[in-house]
C-alpha cells in the first residue's frame, strides 16, 4: 500500500494514521516479573525472500540470521498505556506539534472531509487532517476514550523511542521482529500456518471487501481491534500482523548481505539514568551494526488496511517503505 511521502523530521509516519510504535523488547534478565512480556528463544531462521513482490521494498535476498534470546511485549502498546507515558512526562507527539496527520478517508466523518483541500496523489485515500493525533485518530471529532485497549496510532519513530526510553525498553530490530513474527514456524505462509482462516477462524485484523471502498468487517472490526484480539502466534504474540504497522529500530535499506549474521543491526546500548534514578536506554549513543544512517526506519506487520491475501502472506517479511 502506498503511504504519504511527506512528514516531519523523524519519519513521515508521524503523519500517517496506521503506524504503531511497538511491540517493545528487552534483553534476557531485564524483564523479570513483567507478565506482559514473553521470552523469544534463540534460533536461526531465513530472513527475507528470494522472490520479492516489490523489489524496491528491500526484502531480497533470503539470508540466514541467528538471533539471541530476548523478551518482547505480548501486545501492541494501547492507548491506555501510551496515556500513562504522556501523563507521566507531559510528552507531545510530533503529530500534536505539527497540528495534523494523515488519516484513511474511510474513517473520516463528512464534516471533517469538507475541510480537506488535498490528498496524496499516489494514494488518494490518505488525507491530511488537522487535529488528527493519537488522542483523536480520525480527526478532532473523534476520541480514544472508548478505545483504551486499541493500539495507539499517529506515533512517529521519535515518539516511539521516547516511549521506549520512559518504559526502560527498546524497539526490536527488523531481524528480531521478523523472527518473532514467525512464531517458531518455518516455511509457512502465515504466522499461524498455511491457511488464512483455519477452520473459518480469523487470526488477524485485515481488510475484507473491495479496497478502499468497502470493508465488510467480517473479522469483527472495520478499524483497529483491541490489542488482545485474535489468537496469539506460537511465541504468544498478539496481533503481530494486521491491526497497525509497527516500528523497528533499523534504517531501511535494499542492500543486504547473504552471509550468515548474528543479531543484525542490534545496537550496543549505553545506559543512562534519569533525574529520578530510573534506569533508561541512551539511544543517542547507540552503536549500530546495520546502516548507520538513512531516510526512513523499517515498519513491519501491516494493518487493518491490508486487503489482499498476497499482502498478508508477506507481512512477516514485508516492510512499509515511504518515499
Amino acid at each position: 500500500m502506498a503511504a504519504p511521502s511527506v512528514g516531519p523530521v523523524g519519519g513521515c509516519c508521524a503523519r500517517l494514521g496506521l503506524v504503531l510504535l511497538l511491540p517493545l523488547l528487552l534483553l534476557p534478565g531485564e524483564a523479570a516479573g513483567d507478565e506482559e512480556m514473553v521470552l523469544i528463544p534463540a534460533g536461526v531462521f531465513t530472513m527475507g525472500t528470494d522472490d520479492p513482490q516489490i523489489k524496491q521494498d528491500g526484502e531480497a535476498p533470503a539470508r540466514r540470521v541467528a538471533i539471541d534470546a530476548f523478551y518482547m511485549d505480548a501486545y501492541e502498546v494501547s492507548n491506555a498505556e501510551f496515556e500513562k507515558f504522556v501523563n507521566s512526562t507531559g510528552y507531545l507527539t510530533e503529530a500534536e506539534k505539527f497540528g495534523d496527520s494523515f488519516v484513511f478517508e474511510g474513517m473520516l466523518s463528512e464534516q471533517v472531509k469538507t475541510d480537506i483541500q488535498q490528498a496524496v496523489a499516489a494514494a488518494p485515500w490518505w488525507l491530511p487532517v488537522k487535529g488528527a493525533n493519537w488522542r483523536h485518530p480520525e480527526g478532532p471529532d473523534s476520541t480514544v476514550l472508548r478505545r483504551p485497549d486499541h493500539p495507539v496510532l499517529h506515533v512517529s519513530w521519535n515518539d516511539a523511542v521516547a516511549y521506549c526510553t520512559w518504559a526502560g525498553k527498546r524497539l526490536p530490530t527488523e531481524a528480531e521482529w521478523e523472527y518473532s513474527c514467525r512464531g517458531g514456524l518455518q516455511n509457512r505462509l502465515f504466522p499461524w500456518g498455511n491457511k488464512l482462516q483455519p477452520k473459518g477462524q480469523h487470526y488477524a485484523n485485515i481488510w475484507q471487501g473491495e479496497f478502499p471502498v468497502t470493508n465488510t468487517g467480517e473479522d469483527g472490526f472495520r478499524g483497529t481491534a483491541p490489542v488482545d484480539a485474535f489468537p496469539p502466534n506460537g511465541y504468544g504474540l498478539y496481533n503481530i500482523v494486521g491491526n497497525a504497522w509497527e516500528w523497528t529500530s533499523d534504517w531501511w535499506t535494499v542492500h543486504h548481505s547473504v552471509e550468515k549474521t548474528l543479531n543484525p543491526a542490534l545496537p550496543n546500548f549505553l545506559h543512562s539514568w534519569s533525574l529520578n534514578g530510573e534506569h533508561q536506554m541512551d539511544w543517542s549513543q547507540a552503536a549500530w551494526k546495520g546502516p548507520p544512517s538513512g531516510k526512513d526506519r523499517v515498519k513491519k506487520g501491516g494493518s487493518y488496511m491490508c486487503h489482499k491475501v498476497s499482502q498478508v502472506i508477506k507481512l512477516c517479511i514485508g516492510v512499509l517503505t515511504i518515499g
